[in-house]
Parts: C-alpha cells; structure tokens; sequence
C-alpha cells in the first residue's frame, strides 16, 4: 500500500473517537469519447490541468469510451483528449462545487478538427445544465450571480432565495441578525446542514448556520433541497455547500463601498408615523479583497475583509412615548422604587459593528497533491440590542459574538482512478449578552407585545430573555474540530466513494439568565395608572399583588448547561452508469452521537424529575435516555436520458438528524449538580416538592428522521433555455415535542396518598410527526439582452401542535398531554408557504446600463393565537381557534439593481450602482401578528372565551367580535427584532455603491 495512503488509513483509525457530516465541495467530470460516427473510442487518454498549476488528472476512457474524473474542486479546467489516430481535443471546462458535468468528445481523424461539447456550461444561477448524473435537486449559485443580484443584507442566504424549493424565513436566534436564515421544505431553516469547504460551520445548539461569510469571499455555492447523496448527513431539510475564493496566478481583487441612510429609506409607518421624523440610520459596508500568487504555478494567497458600520435606531409612535410618559410620572412620584426619574427619548440608538474576515492559501504540492488552509473569523457587537419600538433602552443588552475558523485540506491523486480528500476543520465561539439594567425587576405592561411575539417583553428594568422560541442564552459557547476523510474511485462505468466524518464538540455550553428577578405584568398601561396612581402596585415580595397584576419573583439559580458530544458519520455509494442513458446513485449512511443526552457529565438517571418519578411510582418514563444506534439511511436515485435533451430523475432516501439543544434546556441545566440528598422514596429531601416543575427527556429518544421521496423532469430548448418540473414529498418521523403535565391535573401518584408530592413536569419525547408536499416548475435561459431565473412552487407542510409550529427542529407543544394527537391539534407549519414565485435576472439595456432583479412573491404564512388562560389556542365565542384560523399578509418584495459598468483598459472594471429594495414600498408585515389575546391593542372581555372587546378601563363598554379578522393586529416593529427583517419585510431602502475589480 501507498505510504501515503497507510499514513490517512492510519490516522481515520486512530481518530475515530467522534464525527458528523459535511459535504465534500469537490465535483467531477463524466465524459463519452466518440468518433465523428457516434462510435465508441475506446482507452483514449483524457488529461484534466488546472491552468497555471501542476495538478493534474489523467485517466484513460473504458471499453464503453466512458470516463469519469472525481475530486475535482470547483474552478476552470482544461480538458484535453486524445486517441490513436485522432487528432487531440481540447476545451475549457468549468467544475461546480458538488456536481457531476458531463461532457461529450468528438475526436476526428488528425488533420481534421475535433470538438469537446460541455452540457450547460454555466457561468451563472440562469445557466444551470441538465442534471444527466443525479437526482439531487439543487442549484449552484456563483460568484457572478452574487456580484449582480441585489442583496438586501449582504448575506449569501439572501440569494439562496434563486433555488426552488427555498424560503426566507427569520432567523429563530436573535443574536445571528445578519446571517439570515433558509426554509427548506416548509422547516424553519434550523434542520440545515451547512459546510464551508468541507468543514461543519452548523450552529448545534439553536440550529442553521454559524457564521457569516462575505459573499465576496464566496466562490460560488450549492443549495440542495432535497434528495442529496449519502455523502451528506445531519439534516432532514436542505443542506448548503460554500467553497470560498483562491488564489491564482494573476494579481486579482476587488473593492466596494455601500452606503445607506436615512434619507434613502422610507419609514416604518407603525413604528415611526409622520409627524414625528424619520428615525436615524445610516450603514456602510467596505469591502476588499486580494489574491495572487506567492509561487507562480505552485504557491497562492487569497483574503478578503468587509466591515459593517451600522447606526441603526428604535423609533417610539406616538402612542408608546405617551405610555412612557405616563410610567415617567409614576416614577416622579416615587411609585417605582430606587428609580426617581425614567428618561422619553424619540428614539434609541442601536449601533451595530461587524467585521468578516478571511485568509487562504493553496499549495501545490506535486501533479498529485494540493493543499490548502483557510482561516476566517466573525465578530460582532451590537449595543442595545432586544430593544423594541414599545420597550425602554433599559430592556435592551450589549450583544457580543466572536467566531473563529481555521480549516486545512489535502487532495490527494493516488492513481488515475483513485483519489483522496483529507479535511481538519476547528471553530470556536463565544457570545455574550450583557444586560442594560439590573434593577432585579421588570415591568411589563399592555402596550408592549407579550413574549409570544417577535417585539418585546418588559416595557421597562431588566430584560427577562425569553422569547416564544426558546430562553435564549446570556453566554454561549461551541468548540467544534472535525476530522473527515473522503476516497473516490473509479472503475469501468462505477465511481463509488466512501468517507467518514468525525467531529469532536467538547464544549457546547452557555447559560441562561440566572439571576434573581421580579416580573411584573400589569392589566393596564401606564397611562391609566398614571390617571389613578393608587392603583399601582409594586411590591417585589409579591404577597399582596392585586387580581389585575402578575407578580412573578423569581430566585437566582445556576442556569448553566454544558455538553460534550461527539458525532460520528459513516458513508458508502455509488454512481453507475447502468447504459448510456440510465445512472443509478445508491448508497448508505450511518450516523450516531456520543453524549448526546448527557449534560455536565451526568447522564439523566441523575436528573431529580427522574428520581422523582421513579419514588411516587410514576410510570411516566420507565428508564433513561441514550444515543440512538439505529440511524442508517440508505438512498436511491435514478436518472434517465429520454434523449440529449430530456432528463427524468426520481429518488428515494432516509434522513436523520439530531435537532438543535436549545429546546430542552431545562432537562440539560437539571444535572448541573449532583443531589445533595437522596431521592428514593417519597417525600425525601432529594426528590422534586410538590407544586415545584422538573423537566426531563423521554427514555424512548430516537433521533428524527424524514423520508424524502421526489421525482421530476428536464427539458432543454436548445443550449440556452432549461425548464424543469420538480415533485417532492418529505416524511418527517420522530421529531421533538414537549409534553406539559400538571400535578392533579395530568399527572397522579398510583398512590393516592402521595397525590400532594406530586411535580409539575415537562417531558420531552420524539413522537412528532410532519408531512411536506411540494410541486416546483422552473425556467431559465439567457438571451442575448436578458438572463432569467423564474420558478413557481405550490406546497403544503403539516406537523402536530397546540400552536402553529415547525418541521423537523423546533420543540412542538402538545395542548393535551393526556390526548397527544387530538383533534384539531394536526395543522400548518409556520413555513407553510402554499404558493411562492420568484424572478430573478438581469437586462443588458441601453448605454451599457445592467438592470437586475430580485423578486419574491409568497402567500401568507400561518399564525396561532394563544391564550394564557390555558396556554392553548384561543377560544373566541365559544369555538376554539384552529392551526390553521389565521394567515397573515400575502409577502411581495421587488428588488432591483441599476449600474453602468466603466472598463478601464484590459484588467480593471468600475461598476456604480444604486439598488432599491422593496421598490414598491409594500407593507410586508408577514406571520408577524400579535399572538396572544391578551396582548391585543384593545383587550377582550374574557382571556377563556373571548366574545367582545373593552372599550373602557372596567369593561363595562364593550363591542362585539363578530369576525375573527377583528382579533388580526401586526405586531408592530417590524424586523427589528432580528435585524433587517427577511419574511418581515423591510420598508423602501435604497442603497448605492461602487465596486472597482482587477
């Protein structure tokens, strides 16, 4: 055996103690070599060189005259074929990061041309080729289509939006604002797998992507929606695949100035009406680049930096500066303890400062082995961030986050048809949230949304964390080293390849708010108390707390919770071309996790609720939860040729993914410490007191998986237009939910006499399950004026919940602990997205002007609206509301970008541009509805069953609810929660920029 190939072996061996699985970036080429005939030629020399470098690739063509090259990283080739008697052929070509392209040789005696044909050889997202390989439904997204497409946030996931089968949708952690999120097949984005050259760059405690990327630091990328290879693991959704930019032998770069203002935008007409003005903003991104050669022909260097310098701002309506004046005086008058004086600005500054930064460099080692090594980090700050149009900078906090990457990878040709790829990837994170205030109390009142929307909580004090998608953390951590190895062989008309991928997280930590903290929620806003001062009440013991206020004191706790996991993935498939018409991919996939369901060190046998089950009898949960071992995931795709212009492809596979951590917390942050006491009977010290809550994760664990299940067809009209139709149906099975049992109500002791030591639990279990169903039709061409990109997509998604919940990665409610799967409880998503459309392309026009566009067009998303009365769906004259009652607004958005290019002499190009977003200025405001009927502008009459709204303080004055569109009231602070909004869409914005490349 190959030195070389026994020291990998060896080191795959040793380092097998963790793995999880990213894709491997590299494409191919499969070609047939034929003679002006259409005859075979066999054992002709195919060569494929990358320009300026001494890699090579030489294999010879089958008995077939079929060739296969694996391992090829994306960039431009040349390919060069020759046969004895023929004259050679040669051709650029162009490989893909993650695709098969298929080219045809046609070798002519010597003395007479010959000719290499590439199918679609694409330079763009509006050029994509026939999928004559794979029935993986994608689309590759390059680094022209990122130069060119307006991009509302500068973040790649904006134009992921191009690929059928794609939302947007708001990123489910507020800390990741400018990273923007991806749906795919009706999920919230969070079941996504996304590698950045090989590496794993997934956040694995809240789920979706971890770190930004300049998109001028992207080469191109990959977006997979469904039916991917068993190559690919941890996700049930999509996955997103990144190579980022090299180094060549030119000297190359490029900068850019975006600029943005105030003036430029139009304002938010909730939060910010006339007459007051415009609220402040402003935001410039710089941008550079530089790549080149150290050693021409063996050694190069790419890096890339882009800064953000934001100052945003919180605009106050009317309506919340005169709330605010009203808690003002109550402060004047010494009704607020410790606080004489509360401050009514117009607006609060939030000022955002983020830095993206990247280094490569490639080396060539011989024709047979290419390194490479890339380091990028992340850092961002935020200062008050979580504040809202209707909260005080008090509720706000100084967002901090650093992420740092370093990544090393060797491409190694063993023989012509073996090769190899060896990648070492590390990532570090830290975040912090520090708080604006510590008073030790909040008050919350009315006129501020309740946490079960997206804009706020307190009104004023201190920030309680918490929103209606998790307790987010005040600290995080994530240490993540990744070991994979990847080999790829070819023989005759096969190309099997196998890997595995370890990764080694032992630190995936942080905390949540653990300090002491009141709550105070009143029935009435400032205002009214500030008209009957003696009606307010403020008593942080919370003993004497009148009807109308919610007093919730709670003690410091250790709040930490801290994992080590390891993750591993095993992989094996094949693609074989069975004729010349016919390719079947196959293949398998293992994957499981060590420590998974442990926390602090401690497994749940040593969680209290555990204990305390087992003490009282409880035949809740009978044992203790482990890593699953039973995730294997076999995959079929066809693809077959009907002729050279028609492709069916069809497949068929299993997914299974572990979801995110943050869902069950409480059960991690349960084993923190060992008990003090013994809990082995009832009532001991050590077991969980009446009227206390334990939470706790179900014995029965079983990782999530979802069937993908999709067929489809491509047609191409001639070289330059595709159209493609596209069925998918998505299984999803085992996925989590959280069952809320209350002691006496859903929860008793075989024991009668042991009814009063009955906890409050939450149990979590993976029982869930969801159905996605989607019909895509795209078209894509290029004219000699135009370039287009349009698809349609009509679909469904469906999960159980006792409000509208997600696919695959959120921790669904269950309404009925007792009764799991009632009726009613089965409905939409919240990516339920029935009908989308979306344009993109770009118009040559007149005087050298370049016209682009961006434009998204979706039916409304679904919402719930909860009460607190019983923490279910609301009741609305006597019905209980469905999953699937309300819809929000139907969301349009027209992007569009105007620029005139400058050449200056044969290098250097200058392109002014202005963009405009949301062209049309339309209100988008989305899902992004008040969710709960207490929060409501004007309150209902009962939160139990809700028949008329309060026109007066006592209620005395009422007016009928006689259409449930009456209960219907945008939240208000739109996109402010997680930065500039995505499905919440942002007002008119215009930007204008500069970009000079060499």
């Amino acid at each position: 055996m190959n030195r070389t190939l026994r020291f990998f072996v060896a080191l795959a061996l040793v380092s097998c103690s963790s793995f999880s699985v990213s894709q491997n970036p590299a494409g191919a080429l499969r070609g047939i070599v034929q003679d002006a005939t259409a005859a075979r030629v066999a054992g002709a020399a195919v060569s494929v060189t990358t320009p300026g470098s001494e890699l090579a690739r030489n294999v010879k063509a089958d008995s077939r005259g079929e060739f296969r090259v694996d391992g090829l990283l994306p960039g431009d080739y040349q390919l060069a074929v020759s046969g004895r008697g023929f004259a050679e052929a040669k051709s650029d070509v162009r490989v893909e990061v993650g695709v098969v392209r298929d080219v045809l040789v046609t070798l002519r005696v010597k003395g007479t041309g010959s000719q290499v044909t590439v199918a679609g050889s694409a330079s763009s997202i509006t050029t994509q080729p026939l999928q004559t390989a794979s029935a993986v439904h994608e689309g590759v997204v390059t680094a022209q289509d990122l130069d060119e497409v307006p991009l509302a946030h500068r973040s790649f996931a904006n134009i992921a939006y191009l690929v059928p089968g794609t939302a947007p949708v708001e990123p489910s952690d507020p800390t990741k604002a400018r990273i923007t999120a991806v749906s795919f097949g009706g999920s919230s984005g969070l079941n996504v797998e996304l590698s950045v050259d090989g590496g794993d760059n997934s956040d694995d405690y809240i789920g979706g992507f971890l770190q930004n990327i300049s998109p001028d630091a992207i080469q191109e990328f990959a977006v997979r929606t469904s039916q991917e290879e068993a190559e690919t693991g941890e996700t049930t959704g999509g996955s997103v695949l990144i190579s980022t930019r090299r180094g060549t032998n030119d000297w190359h770069g490029s900068a850019g100035f975006y600029e943005r203002a105030s003036a430029l935008n139009a304002r938010y007409p909730l939060d910010n009406p006339s007459p007051d003005p415009k609220q402040p903003f402003s935001r410039q991104n710089y941008v550079a680049t530089l790549g080149g050669p150290l050693k021409h022909d063996k050694f190069w260097f790419f890096s890339s930096l882009e800064a953000v310098h934001e100052n945003a701002s919180i605009a106050y309506s009317p309506s919340s500066q005169a709330e605010f004046q009203g808690l003002a005086s109550l402060a004047s008058q010494g009704f607020i303890p410790g606080v004489p004086s509360i401050d009514v600005p117009k607006n609060t500054p939030v000022p955002f400062r983020d830095y993206l930064g990247m280094i490569r460099l490639d080396y060539t080692q011989s024709e047979k082995s290419h390194w490479f090594f890339r380091a990028a980090v992340d850092n961002y700050t935020t200062n008050n961030d979580l504040v809202q149009q209707a909260t005080l900078a008090s509720t706000g906090a100084t967002s901090a986050s650093k992420y740092e990457n370093f990544l090393f990878s060797n491409q190694y040709v063993f023989s012509p048809t073996w090769a190899a790829a060896l990648t070492f990837d590390a990532s570090l994170l830290h975040h912090t949230e520090s708080r604006n205030s510590n008073y030790g109390f909040a008050l919350a009142f009315p006129f501020s949304s309740t946490f079960r929307t997206i804009t706020g909580f307190e009104t004023f004090g201190d920030n309680q964390f918490a929103t209606a998608i998790t307790a987010f953390p005040v600290v995080r951590d994530q240490q993540k080293y990744q070991f994979r190895y990847d080999v790829t062989h070819t023989m005759g008309s096969h190309a099997p390849k196998f890997g595995i991928n370890f990764i080694h997280e032992p630190v995936l930590s942080g905390a949540l708010a653990g300090t002491s903290e009141t709550l105070l929620q009143y029935a009435n806003d400032p205002s009214y108390y500030a008209a009957n001062p003696s009606q307010f009440y403020f008593d942080l013991s919370c003993a004497n707390a009148p009807a109308d206020v919610t007093c919730t004191a709670t003690p410091a706790g250790d709040a930490r919770f801290s994992q080590n996991v390891q993750r591993l993935g095993l992989y094996a498939q094949d693609s074989w071309r069975a004729t010349s018409k016919l390719t079947v991919n196959y293949g398998v996939r293992y994957e499981t996790t060590f420590g998974l369901l442990d926390a602090s060190g401690r497994s749940q046998a040593q969680n209290p609720a555990y204990q305390t089950l087992r003490a009282l009898g409880i035949p809740l949960s009978n044992g203790v939860p482990h890593d699953y071992r039973g995730a294997f995931a076999p995959r079929l795709g066809l693809a077959y040729g009907l002729n050279e212009s028609t492709v069916i492809r069809a497949g068929v596979g299993m997914y299974y993914n572990d979801l995110a951590q943050n869902g069950w917390v409480p059960a991690l942050q349960a084993v923190n410490a060992p008990s003090a006491a013994p809990c082995a009977a009832p009532g001991d010290p050590g077991c969980l007191a009446a009227g206390s809550a334990g939470a706790l994760i179900d014995s029965h664990y079983k990782t999530p998986y979802a069937l993908h299940a999709t067929a489809g067809v491509q047609h191409a009209f001639g070289q330059n237009w595709l159209l493609s139709a596209d069925w998918t149906h998505e299984q999803g099975v085992h996925a989590y939910r959280g069952y809320n049992f209350v002691a006496g109500d859903s929860l008793f002791a075989p024991d009668p006499a042991n009814q009063g030591l009955v906890p409050d639990l939450t149990l979590f279990k993976t029982d869930n399950r969801s159905r996605y169903d989607g019909m895509s039709v795209s078209l894509q061409g290029n004219a000699r004026r135009f370039n287009i990109q349009a698809h349609y997509t009509f679909a469904s998604a469906a999960t159980w919940g006792c409000t509208v919940g997600e696919l695959f990665d959120y921790v669904n409610g269950v309404c009925n602990p007792l009764n799991p799967f009632g009726p009613g409880d089965y409905g939409p998503s919240g990516e339920d997205i029935r009908h989308r459309f979306v344009l993109a392309g770009i118009v040559k026009a007149p005087l050298g002007f370049e016209l682009t566009t961006l434009t998204q067009v979706e039916s409304a998303r679904p919402f719930t609206i909860a009460t607190p009365a019983t923490g279910n769906r609301a009741v609305i004259n006597g019905q209980e509301t469905t999953l699937d009652q309300f819809r929000g607004t139907p969301y349009i958005q027209v992007d569009l970008r105007v620029g005139r290019p400058f050449s200056i002499g044969d290098r250097v190009k200058i392109n002014p541009f202005v963009e405009f977003f949301n062209l049309f200025n339309r209100n988008n405001p989305g899902n992004n509805y008040v969710g709960d009927i207490s929060a409501l502008p004007t309150p209902v009459n009962d939160l139990s069953n809700a028949t008329a709204f309060c026109l007066n303080a006592d209620c005395s004055q009422t007016r009928p609810i006689t259409n449930l569109n009456q209960v219907k009231v945008p939240a208000g602070a739109l996109g402010d929660f997680f930065g500039p909004g995505t499905t919440v869409g942002i007002p008119f914005a215009a930007q204008v920029a500069v970009r000079v490349t060499f």
